[in-house]
């Protein structure tokens, strides 16, 4: 039981620090060229999104 948390505890780390470097890199990418702000922010929301599914499934499969 105790393997299975330190697992998901890891995978959500992970993921939160990931979400962060993704929504660092996006808002730098859209500084540097402002008229791709819609592309870049709906490859952000799509990597987001399966980011926070992966560390939810985790946390699911870790109890």
């Amino acid at each position: 039981m105790i393997p299975n948390l330190v697992g998901a505890g890891l995978i959500v780390i992970g993921a939160g620090l990931g979400l962060g470097k993704i929504g660092g890199s996006a808002m730098e990418a859209i500084a540097r060229q402002p008229e791709a702000a819609s592309k870049i922010q709906t490859a952000m929301i799509i990597i987001g999104a399966l980011l926070e599914g992966l560390a939810f499934g985790a946390l699911l499969l870790g109890k």
